[in-house]
């Protein structure tokens, strides 16, 4: 389940993330990335894992064609988590994205904050 956080960022998505993905929350994602890139040229995100149980099927699936569809859109990347999740966070983003990604423990989220401008 993704919950979006408020920002008043303009070009950031800023997510908290639990129990696992679906296809409906990739779709709302989706829309929001469109919505930033028609005034800017990259999508900066801030994803807060707490209790991620990763994916269903069908939202790996459209994540990963969203993912390759905005390849060169992605900007900066702050990963706030369980360290488990870093290491599955850089296979990701090092295969689908040219960004520039850091990723933050959980008693570390103030720092990650400050880092990609929430």
């Amino acid at each position: 389940m993704i919950h979006v956080l408020n920002t008043e960022n303009k070009k950031l998505i800023a997510l908290e993330i639990t129990d696992k993905i679906q296809k409906e929350d990739v779709e709302r994602i989706h829309t929001l990335i469109h919505e930033i890139l028609n005034n800017t040229k990259k999508v900066d995100f801030y994803f807060e894992l707490k209790d991620f149980k990763g994916y269903e099927f069908d939202g790996l699936w459209a994540d990963l064609k969203i993912d390759i569809a905005h390849f060169s859109d992605y900007g900066k990347m702050a990963f706030v988590g369980e360290r488990k999740w870093h290491e599955w966070a850089a296979k990701a983003t090092d295969i689908f994205s040219e960004s520039e990604v850091k990723y933050f423990e959980l008693d570390e989220k103030k720092s990650a904050k400050e880092w990609i401008g929430l």
